[in-house]
């Protein structure tokens, strides 16, 4: 579960240097794993994969790490927010497994779990995000949010809306 700060929308210049370099995305084009509406994402937890929906039958298929047992979440949820390098305010739950965390830990910071981009999801304090751990991609690692390569969330956030269904299979 992850938290994004309302005070880390940042305006201007959208990339680091490190962005600009970062290589392409990993993303690979496949058929949707199950009939999906443009626009829209599924996660399958098990395959910890994320599709996009291109609205042809097709998906952008990327790998990520989702919530660790007993983290897991399934359903329906819409994004709500898009931010770009946010703040992090860890939830309750984080802060009681490790109370030394900050009540905030600013945009831009090496110990941000958040990374380059965060899209956050209705009716919860999970999103889907970048991530400072590229090592977790791939497991069953978060508390329940979507990790994503840097340089996917970046190309998952140019596409997707406000308003955009997501959708948690087991």
């Amino acid at each position: 579960m992850s938290v994004v700060s309302r005070r880390s929308l940042v305006t201007g210049l959208l990339f680091a240097p490190a962005i600009i370099s970062s290589p392409a995305s990993a993303s690979t084009r496949v058929a949707a794993p199950v009939q999906m509406t443009s626009g829209s994402i599924i996660v399958i937890n098990r395959q910890r994969k994320l599709y996009f929906a291109l609205g042809d039958g097709s998906a952008l298929s990327y790998n990520v790490a989702v919530g660790r047992l007993g983290k897991q979440w399934l359903g329906t949820r819409t994004i709500v927010g898009k931010f770009v390098r946010p703040a992090w305010s860890p939830p309750a739950e984080i802060r009681r497994d490790n109370p030394r965390l900050p009540a905030v830990i600013p945009s831009g910071s090496p110990s941000n779990p958040m990374g380059e981009r965060a899209m956050t999801l209705s009716d919860s304090e999970y999103a889907i995000h970048g991530t400072n751990q590229p090592g977790s991609i791939g497991r069953f690692a978060s508390y329940g949010c979507v990790r994503m390569h840097n340089h996917d969330v970046i190309d998952l956030y140019d596409r997707v809306w406000i308003g955009a269904a997501v959708t948690m299979l087991p």
